[in-house]
């Protein structure tokens, strides 16, 4: 058990090489708390509480970072960084809403985030691809190096299909269902296009409005259709768990013109009055490409681990005692 901690230390710290070697980034330390008020918070889907701190010698009030997808094009402009050049950031965050923790869910969330700057004429399909195989390659090389025996379970390229295109083969079938079906066929796919509606007015996954590109029309060559969004997850098939296992999301940012159209569409038009959102619409942040990596999960994947808790701080018993009285706890 001690050499399975030591070995998703070193996998991590492998992986922040390959990372940074494949897509031409610098390390940066990444931030615990963000000021509440500053817009920067991620938002994920629109429904998770952050984690609230108020900082005394400050009198302001923080909140627990869910992602670092708005900080990192932030950086990028303090660090006035150029096309071709990025960050990633080790960041830890807590999601205290999961609904259930299970084999691939945990409180604690441990991230490569990652980002770096286009132009504006990137903003396209291509980039996103491009990007992906990128990455794609760079976990495959990783679970070559700790796992070489388990390679018949690795795809040689990932697929790309989009939410709607996947809806439409399965039907019948919930989001998840869906995964599960096209991942065990393909063992790496490329869902994109989450967070705008699909054809039957539902969309695959829920997106906040101000990062990832999910509204824009986009010609997808291989089929002839027009379809939305510049964004989406990369899914694994993870043998021990029998199910996809999404590693990554991510995607095109929003640029002015995309976050009002997602704003509007979202009616959460409150947005675009925060100091980040000013920002963006003053032209004052660049075009970018971005997303987070699971560490745990890439960890599962890699070392063929059945649950997620294996990867993290080892999830050690208390016992618990029964009150006593404060006669009973000094006898």
């Amino acid at each position: 058990m001690l050499k399975q901690q030591q070995d998703v230390a070193r996998l991590k710290q492998r992986f922040t090489e390959l990372l940074c070697e494949t897509l031409q980034l610098a390390e940066v330390q990444a931030p615990l708390m963000v000021p509440k008020d500053s817009g920067v918070q991620d938002n994920l889907s629109g429904t998770e509480r952050a984690v609230a701190v108020h900082i005394r010698a400050e009198q302001r009030d923080y909140e627990i970072v869910h992602s670092l997808a708005k900080w990192k094009r932030s950086v990028l402009a303090h660090y006035g960084c150029q096309p071709g050049e990025g960050i990633v950031a080790l960041m830890k965050a807590i999601r205290a809403d999961e609904e259930q923790l299970t084999e691939r869910h945990s409180v604690l969330v441990e991230q490569w985030d990652w980002e770096r700057v286009i132009q504006p004429a990137e903003r396209s399909l291509d980039t996103l691809k491009a990007t992906v195989r990128d990455i794609y390659q760079a976990l495959r090389a990783l679970y070559l190096q700790f796992s070489p025996e388990a390679d018949d379970q690795l795809a040689s390229e990932v697929v790309f299909i989009h939410a709607e295109q996947l809806r439409q083969m399965f039907p019948q079938l919930s989001p998840k269902q869906r995964e599960h079906e096209i991942t065990k066929l393909h063992k790496a796919v490329f869902l994109m296009g989450i967070g705008g509606e699909l054809a039957d007015g539902t969309p695959h996954d829920a997106r906040a409005a101000d990062y990832d590109d999910w509204s824009t029309p986009v010609e997808h060559p291989a089929s002839g259709q027009c379809l939305a969004g510049l964004n989406g997850d990369l899914l694994v098939w993870h043998a021990p768990i029998n199910d996809a296992l999404e590693l990554s999301s991510m995607g095109i940012r929003v640029n002015s013109d995309a976050l009002k159209r997602q704003v509007a569409m979202r009616k959460s038009y409150g947005l675009l009055q925060q100091p980040w959102h000013q920002q963006l619409l003053h032209g004052e942040l660049p075009e970018c490409i971005g997303g987070g990596i699971g560490q745990s999960r890439v960890a599962m994947w890699v070392l063929q681990l059945a649950h997620i808790s294996a990867t993290q701080a080892p999830q050690l018993s208390w016992p618990q005692r029964s009150k006593l009285s404060p006669q009973q706890a000094v006898a």
